[in-house]
């Protein structure tokens, strides 16, 4: 066989056989397992990359496919909190901590889908467990729809009545709120109360939390105590007076307890002109004759009427024997209260009779002889009234 003749090779020996090139020289040449060899090369490149797509395609649909959110409408009972300050993000990360919301991303979008969300008040919200995100924003945006109790003190009681009215409309028990008023700096009373409450819980009408605590419930009077003082210009008008602000609750007290309506400033200038006056109109020497503070002193309300053994009780409070102010306040004023008491009427008045107890009709006296006319006409009023 010459040496330029194709070698023949044996059969099933072609996976490896020779080819020449132009030039003579021989190369191998790929049979068909190698082809198989490189077909199954690129398919399992193609294997691996149809896996990367499709796991890439997952990771995809995870990030941006639908929010995760309950079906609602929930089961149970989720006490939640809203508290001052929290956005929509931290309101929905609370929400979800608390198992309402399936995630923070639905409560976002339900926010963002409703204009009200900016709105959201602080406070308690009686919500449920595996609620629809949109479902839960419906009832935060709505105020109606807070926890809360209503509690409402008139003026004119005592600490004592307070309390009896907080332990009827609240869950705490009476030795709860004594615990409370023994701690006068976590209610925030002003140095000058002498750590004594009675005065500076105001009269208002309340909202309380599902949360609230005697301290909290307590400490929410003083501030609106605080604010009704800052109103007034207390602590300023009070140094313009000459009297300490402490002076001025105590007769705020007093008007409270004396006065109604626009008669509260002049029922103000008599208490002061029997403080500061000489004593010869009357002969009150100072001493103020207000018989809610004597009945404050034997642990009555101001509005008991006290026979003559009781008026002659000797306690500090009274005001029959002892001159110038008793020793605190003898009941909580309120705005009109403390506003005469720091802008008392300008007159000579050191006497005043209530001649009319329906109407409330009051008359001031200067002097003791015009009070005793007065007093006849309140006699004679009780001799067709039973008012008296």
């Amino acid at each position: 066989m010459s040496e330029h003749e194709d070698e023949v090779l044996p059969l099933g020996q072609d996976e490896e056989a020779d080819e020449y090139t132009a030039g003579g020289a021989r190369r191998k040449r790929r049979g068909p397992v190698g082809c198989l060899v490189l077909l199954a090369v690129l398919a399992l490149l193609a294997g691996g990359l149809y896996v990367a797509v499709d796991r890439g395609m997952e990771f995809v649909s995870d990030q941006f496919g639908s929010v995760e959110d309950y079906p609602g409408p929930g089961e149970g009972q989720v006490m939640f909190e809203v508290e001052p300050g929290d956005v929509v993000a931290e309101i929905g990360r609370n929400l979800k901590d608390a198992g309402v919301v399936a995630s923070v991303q639905a409560f976002i979008d339900a926010a963002a889908a409703n204009p009200d969300s900016n709105g959201i008040q602080p406070g308690s919200y009686e919500l449920a467990e595996g609620m629809r995100a949109a479902d839960a924003l419906d009832l935060l945006v709505d105020p109606a729809n807070q926890v809360k109790t209503t509690v409402t003190i008139p003026e004119g009681l005592r600490v004592v009545d307070i309390v009896d009215i907080l332990v009827e409309e609240t869950k705490f028990n009476r030795k709860r709120y004594e615990k409370a008023l023994d701690d006068p700096a976590a209610l925030g009373l002003p140095e000058y109360a002498g750590g004594n409450a009675e005065g500076y819980l105001f009269p208002a009408t309340y909202e309380l939390g599902p949360k609230d605590k005697p301290v909290d419930i307590l400490a929410k009077m003083v501030s609106r105590w605080r604010q009704a003082a800052d109103d007034a210009g207390l602590e300023q008008k009070a140094a313009e007076l000459g009297r300490t602000p402490a002076e001025i609750m105590i007769i705020a007290s007093l008007v409270e307890a004396e006065g109604r309506g626009d008669d509260m400033p002049k029922v103000a200038r008599v208490i002061y002109n029997r403080l500061d006056g000489p004593g010869d109109k009357g002969g009150t020497n100072g001493l103020l004759q207000v018989d809610a503070a004597n009945a404050y002193g034997i642990g009555k309300s101001g509005t008991t009427a006290l026979t003559t053994e009781e008026l002659a009780v000797d306690t500090p409070y009274n005001t029959r024997l002892y001159p110038g102010l008793p020793p605190t306040p003898i009941e909580a004023p309120g705005d009109d209260a403390i506003d005469a008491a720091v802008n008392p009427a300008d007159g000579p008045w050191y006497y005043y009779v209530t001649v009319d107890l329906r109407t409330g009709e009051t008359k001031f006296a200067e002097d003791y002889q015009e009070f005793l006319q007065f007093k006849d006409e309140y006699l004679a009023y009780c001799e067709t009234s039973d008012a008296c």
